[in-house]
C-alpha cells in the first residue's frame, strides 16, 4: 500500500492519539478515550484506509 498521509496530517494524528491515550490510561476520561489508537496507529504507519476509499491523498 502507498502512503497517503502528509507530514501534517501525521503529527496530528500522533498527538491526537497519544493525548487520548493518556486521558484513558490515567482515568481522566472514559473508555471511549482508546480509540485514541486508531489515529495513532494510521499515523505511524502513514495509511488512512478511508483515505483510499474516499480518494483522498495528503502525502506529496
Amino acid at each position: 500500500m502507498n502512503c497517503n498521509i502528509g507530514n501534517t496530517d501525521r503529527i496530528l494524528r500522533i498527538t491526537v492519539g497519544t493525548t487520548l491515550i493518556g486521558l484513558a490510561a490515567f482515568g481522566i476520561a472514559g473508555p471511549w478515550a482508546w480509540i485514541g489508537i486508531i489515529p495513532l496507529a494510521t499515523g505511524v504507519f502513514r495509511i488512512c484506509p478511508a483515505y483510499n476509499l474516499l480518494g483522498i491523498n495528503t502525502a506529496k
